[in-house]
């Protein structure tokens, strides 16, 4: 098992080579690969493409193809990924009925393992589901690193920002309060 996860960085570095936030998840039953992602956000264009959610279609086949209930199989899988879930993905990861989720680094813009909302384990979320266990801390400095060199780049198919420049501030006029009365509040 010790050995399959020196694959995790791996997934996520095959990410940023090819222009992509590097995540890269594994999810694995009872020692085996049966799903594995890496983020394909960019290549696809499509917002949905996480490492997750590509290691979950990739399990399903692989239960489909062996002609197994994919619930029996994913209540003893767990997904091993670099940085923590986003929202998004940990609703799919509990819902999916997963066993845990191992992560590295925390996700402080997006994480949904409790870094920015529990989705993992929030009752309000879904009464049906079973909490989501979720360890952070697996290659966690390797993970901020991979991350930091991803956001030292550009990011070729990010939107051009609209920023507005100062004058166009500066051109509004502001209204005059010259003959408002003001009551005193007391």
């Amino acid at each position: 098992m010790t050995k399959l996860l020196f694959l995790l960085p791996f997934q996520a570095k095959a990410a940023l080579l090819q222009g992509e936030v590097p995540v890269g998840c594994l999810l694995v039953y009872d020692g085996q690969i049966i799903g594995k992602g890496k983020n394909g956000v960019n290549f696809t264009k499509n917002a949905t493409r996480h490492a997750e959610m590509l290691a979950i279609e990739e399990a399903l086949d692989w239960c489909k193809n062996r002609n197994v209930a994919y619930k029996e199989v994913f209540a003893r899988t767990d997904l091993y990924v670099n940085v923590e879930p986003c929202i998004m993905c940990a609703g799919a990861l509990r819902i999916s009925g997963l066993r845990r989720v191992v992560y590295g680094c925390s996700n402080e813009r997006f994480g949904g393992c409790g870094s920015i909302l529990d989705v993992a384990s929030d009752q309000r979320t879904t009464d049906s589901q079973p909490v989501l266990q979720c360890v952070p801390g697996i290659f966690a400095e390797t993970s901020v690193q991979l991350l930091k060199e991803f956001y030292r780049g550009q990011n070729p198919n990010a939107p051009n920002p609209k920023v507005k420049k100062a004058h166009d501030i500066q051109d509004i006029p502001l209204p005059s309060l010259e003959g408002v009365q003001m009551k005193d509040p007391t």
